[in-house]
């Protein structure tokens, strides 16, 4: 599976929100070959480069081309409870064993 995170210039917003996903998966015990982490930028993301988009949701508009099942918008990019809570989400529905 691969998660992308997205920002508007593919630089700090993302790269933080990947840092924290990859904090989330650590702490969740989830192996890391099991899920791939880039960051992006809005531009450069297609429907088929990943399989979710972690994006500000501010910029979900932009992204209108991918599926709205494969978006999870944030509300803030530094609360890490919440992407806690989206990452936990995703692991459930593809059934991916964590803590």
């Amino acid at each position: 599976m691969k998660i992308i995170a997205v920002c508007q210039s593919g630089l700090g917003s993302s790269f933080m929100v990947q840092m924290n996903i990859q904090q989330v998966l650590k702490d969740e015990g989830v192996n890391s070959d099991t899920i791939q982490l880039e960051h992006s930028d809005v531009g450069s993301v297609t429907s088929d480069s990943a399989d979710y988009f972690f994006v500000e949701s501010t910029l979900t508009e932009a992204l209108r081309g991918i599926p709205e099942v494969k978006l999870v918008p944030l509300k803030s990019l530094i609360d890490k409870e919440e992407i806690k809570q989206h990452v936990n989400k995703i692991l459930d529905k593809e059934n991916i064993s964590h803590s």
